[in-house]
């Protein structure tokens, strides 16, 4: 309930006058009960002036008019008098009363207010709890996932460290091959060369001795000299003798060698087999072509040779990126066959000098590589294999340059004293011929030819051995590799060098062993001969051993007798 409040008392004279306590429309008490008739000022209208007193128009408060008197009212009768106060009485008594109800409903919004604020507090309050909660467990969320990316991140830079320290590992591994392999050819060539030193000064001191000798019997023997010319004119004579009948039975050899092949030429022609020196001439010929058709016409033409060299460019450094992976094998021998023969066809020359690009990238990895580490002989006869039974006409040319590299070895054969045509050798002609390499006309040294042929030749015979899907040509058919001994095993002169010894072990490391399942005791019958030219010498004779005399050579013949001797424990006949 709403109840008015008395205002402070007003010091306008106008405003007191007027101002009077409520009494809802009833006279107060202090009002006298009756009020005399309205005089005729009350009564009459008011004036102009009058009118205009309330607009507070008048210079000062003493100007304002009193208010017109109140007009009298007419006296009310006892009733209305009793009725009028009995209605004051209860407008008193009700404006006086305090309603319980009211006051319930008061203190019930006073607490539900309270109620509400406490529930909003304690609302607010969980409120906030919960979002510093919520934070709390999203800031802990974000956390543990930064610490688990955090952990997988130091994981794989952990993991990265472990493959970048087995690959330095693995490189300085095989620096530290690469340097001892060095060193041993160092020390190798060392060795030779203090051999040979060593044997020039031994032949000196002896040619000093001798002359000596010589001297001192020429003073004590001057009356004799007349008897002991005649004795060395003798001997002379006899070794000449000699000499004319050890020729005599040489050529003796060679015509009746020669009668068998020519008695045996047909059967050799029905069988589809060759001669020795029949191969070497076809590879000098295939070679001789090569050089003098497509390769000095693409050398010849600036545009033909510009195509050809790019050529080139591609196929060295995809023979070096070859590593122990049958998948980097077939991939990089698609890539070779890509290079050579492209969708659009190359002229014919261009595809034979390309073919002739990469035969001598194929050997001259041999040369370098598998000098180093044998293992990597393997990659590079599987391209090898792959390419000559794909690419028409890359046997012929790969046979031809693997003479031309490694000499009379890859026949096997020696060097004939005339060219495949007839024409007489020059020294270096017949020089290269043999596989000899040169720089500023000093040959190489023998220990450095011995293991250059070695390598290739290893390729070689990885390249019989290899497994291909369709059959090469026969020079690179498995029967070649017991052909090889046949022909290296009757031949005393080479047999004798000690490229015959290197390249013969090289031959029984990669197939020793997988021949004796081929060809039987047939195959033990010939390792038994070549172990005996290792051992008690060939044919028997002391002096004539396999690998001859050289420190190259007697090192290789132990390698020989070595793998001899693993071969028949592997096949269980020791």
């Amino acid at each position: 309930m709403r109840y008015g409040l008395p205002r402070s008392p007003s010091s306008s004279p106008e405003r007191r006058s007027r101002r009077r306590t409520s009494t809802f429309g009833l006279p107060s008490d202090s009002e006298s009960d009756f009020e005399g008739p309205p005089t005729n000022s009350e009564s009459e209208p008011s004036s102009p002036s009058s009118l205009s007193s309330d607009s507070f128009c008048y210079e000062s408060e003493s100007q304002v008019p009193p208010p017109p008197p109140r007009p009298k009212r007419e006296p009310r009768s006892p009733a209305e008098q009793r009725h009028a106060e009995d209605t004051v009485a209860a407008i008193r008594l009700r404006t006086r009363y305090h309603d319980p109800y009211e006051e319930w409903e008061k203190q019930t919004r006073k607490d539900a207010f309270h109620t509400a604020r406490r529930a909003q507090v304690q609302t607010r309050l969980e409120t906030q709890g919960r979002r510093t909660q919520r934070n709390t467990q999203e800031l802990q969320s974000l956390a543990a996932m930064h610490a688990q990316q955090l952990a997988e991140v130091q994981k794989q830079l952990a993991a990265l460290q472990v493959r970048q320290q087995a690959d330095v590992s693995k490189l300085v591994n095989s620096w530290q091959e690469q340097d001892k392999t060095l060193r041993g050819r160092i020390e190798g060539v060392i060795r030779v060369e203090e051999e040979k030193l060593r044997i020039k000064l031994e032949a000196e001191r002896k040619v000093r001795e001798e002359a000596e000798r010589k001297r001192k019997e020429e003073e004590e023997k001057r009356k004799a000299g007349e008897e002991v010319k005649r004795k060395e004119e003798e001997e002379a004579q006899k070794q000449r003798e000699a000499a004319a009948a050890a020729k005599l039975q040489e050529e003796e050899k060679e015509r009746l060698r020669r009668e068998k092949l020519d008695a045996e030429e047909q059967g050799r022609a029905q069988l589809g087999m060759t001669l020795a020196e029949e191969d070497w001439v076809h590879a000098r010929e295939t070679l001789k072509n090569l050089k003098a058709g497509p390769m000095k016409t693409v050398k010849g033409n600036k545009e033909l040779k510009t195509q050809w060299s790019a050529i080139r460019r591609q196929i060295t450094p995809k023979i070096g990126q070859l590593t122990h992976d049958i998948d980097s094998v077939m991939r990089i021998t698609q890539q070779l066959i890509e290079i050579i023969c492209p969708p659009g066809r190359l002229p014919i020359d261009i595809y034979f000098a390309a073919l002739s690009s990469l035969a001598k990238a194929i050997l001259l990895q041999a040369e370098t590589e598998v000098t180093a580490e044998k293992r990597s002989a393997i990659p590079l006869a599987m391209v090898a294999a792959r390419l000559l039974g794909t690419l028409e006409g890359f046997p012929d040319i790969f046979f031809a340059k693997l003479v031309q590299r490694s000499g009379g070895w890859p026949v096997p054969s020696a060097i004939p004293s005339t060219d495949s045509d007839g024409t007489a050798w020059d020294e270096l002609e017949r020089t290269k011929a043999m596989g000899y390499r040169t720089n500023d006309d000093q040959r190489e040294t023998l220990s450095e030819h011995v293991m250059r042929v070695s390598g290739m030749m290893r390729v070689y015979f990885l390249i019989l051995a290899a497994p291909v899907p369709q059959p090469l040509e026969k020079m690179f058919q498995l029967p070649r590799f017991w052909t090889y001994f046949a022909r290296m095993i009757g031949d005393e002169r080479l047999l004798e060098t000690a490229v015959a010894a290197q390249v013969l072990h090289a031959a029984l490391d990669v197939g020793g062993v997988e021949a004796k399942f081929i060809w039987g005791d047939q195959w033990m019958k010939m390792l038994e001969l070549l172990y005996e030219g290792t051992t008690t010498g060939i044919g028997g004779v002391a002096d004539k051993l396999v690998g001859g005399k050289t420190p190259e050579g007697k090192a290789a013949r132990v390698r020989v007798q070595l793998q001899i001797e693993r071969i028949m424990v592997a096949t269980g006949l020791r």
